[in-house]
């Protein structure tokens, strides 16, 4: 009876502790929408930079993605929770029922003995230990017919939480399924929103030469934070099983893709101004896990201007990996990882060419080809010309 009774309690309305998360993710979706509408409208009237703006969209993307996420786990749980409420209910009115029998039987008994029967029984006796023994057998059949009485009071009362339970968890899933509906609908559109101001951008040579200085100036910002590791005052971090040097040719792949684009020069086929490009492109899809190619370090992890959301490991003696254009990131700076640890996934952020996974090795502040530190059958690349940083 204490289970039948807890669980319409636990499965009903959330606690003010439990809403606090959501309005959270809701101030953060607002914040995001302001921001992307300021630098877009700035990237419109003003020529403002393509990648603040580029930046702003995905923010508002992820926080769209990150309400939405809750919302759908929101709905699972009052699904569960709408089940296990509906699988007692059948048990729950078995036993009310019995204990519906049961009083109707002794009423019928009660009944059937009259007004003075209880009053004739104890007149009847013969004796004093008669008396006695009639007196207490009336006594444990009135309280049992007491708990008779409190029992069907305790299961009505579970059955109808119970039931409003159940009603209650029915309306949380369908509120949140359909705040999902919603949020997927946002997403497409700003989804959509990021593809119309890059289609604006390719259709302006001015806007594009523009795009690609920024990018070039985001690329010498990766390398001057990468410079800036060696000399921040960090712990050392863990020697590796294994040292990095000695894994040239034999790391396994971030991520199960081909690699795209790939590490060297380029030249650009509009402007033909040379790029050099410090890095590979995975060309993954969406949601992919990307995995430490070796132990390391988080020296880094979040938001970094023309990349996206980035995450860069620190393997020792100066080597570093970068992982840009993360949809999702797993790992905390100042945290370690294992070889082959998942820390994100793939996404689009920051990115100009859609999903994909940016991966740069560095010794100090040299970038090197990572095909030459992979092992055989990750390096071969396929070429296309997407327009971004990595």
């Amino acid at each position: 009876m204490a289970v039948a009774l807890a669980l319409p309690l636990a499965a009903g309305a959330p606690t003010a502790r439990a809403a606090d998360p959501a309005a959270q993710d809701l101030e953060a979706l607002r914040v995001a929408i302001e921001q992307r509408k300021e630098r877009i409208g700035a990237f419109e009237h003003e020529h403002e930079s393509l990648l603040d703006a580029l930046e702003a969209i995905d923010r508002a993307v992820v926080a769209h993605e990150t309400v939405a996420a809750n919302r759908e786990q929101e709905a699972r749980d009052a699904e569960q929770a709408l089940r296990v409420l509906e699988a007692q209910l059948p048990d729950l009115e078995a036993r009310l029922a019995r204990t519906r029998a049961a009083m109707a039987s002794r009423v019928v008994a009660l009944y059937k003995t009259g007004e003075l029967g209880p009053a004739q029984l104890l007149f009847a006796s013969q004796s004093l230990r008669e008396l006695l023994e009639r007196v207490d057998a009336l006594g444990k059949l009135l309280a049992h017919d007491r708990l008779l009485v409190a029992r069907f009071r305790n299961e009505e009362r579970a059955l109808d939480e119970s039931r409003a339970g159940a009603l209650a968890a029915a309306a949380r899933r369908d509120e949140a399924q359909q705040q999902l509906a919603l949020r997927r609908v946002e997403l497409a559109r700003e989804r959509d929103s990021k593809q119309g101001l890059l289609a604006v951008v390719r259709s302006d040579r001015a806007r594009e030469r523009a795009a690609l200085e920024e990018l070039e100036a985001a690329a010498r910002a990766l390398e001057e934070k990468i410079a800036s590791l060696s000399e921040e005052a960090e712990p050392a971090p863990a020697p590796p099983p294994i040292p990095f040097a000695q894994l040239r040719g034999k790391l396994p792949a971030p991520v199960d893709a081909a690699i795209v684009r790939g590490f060297g020069r380029e030249v650009d086929a509009e402007f033909h101004t040379q790029v050099f490009h410090k890095g590979v492109d995975f060309g993954a899809s969406l949601g992919t896990p990307v995995r430490a190619v070796a132990a390391g370090t988080v020296r880094f992890a979040g938001w970094f201007r023309g990349y996206g959301r980035m995450v860069i490991l620190d393997h020792g003696d100066r080597f570093y990996t970068v992982s840009g254009h993360l949809d999702a990131v797993r790992v905390e700076a100042g945290s370690t990882v294992a070889a082959g640890e998942a820390i994100g996934t793939v996404g689009d952020t920051g990115s100009l060419a859609g999903p994909r996974l940016y991966f740069e090795i560095r010794e100090g502040s040299q970038a090197v080809d990572p095909r030459r530190w992979l092992a055989p059958g990750t390096r071969r690349a396929r070429r296309d010309r997407p327009a971004d940083p990595g």
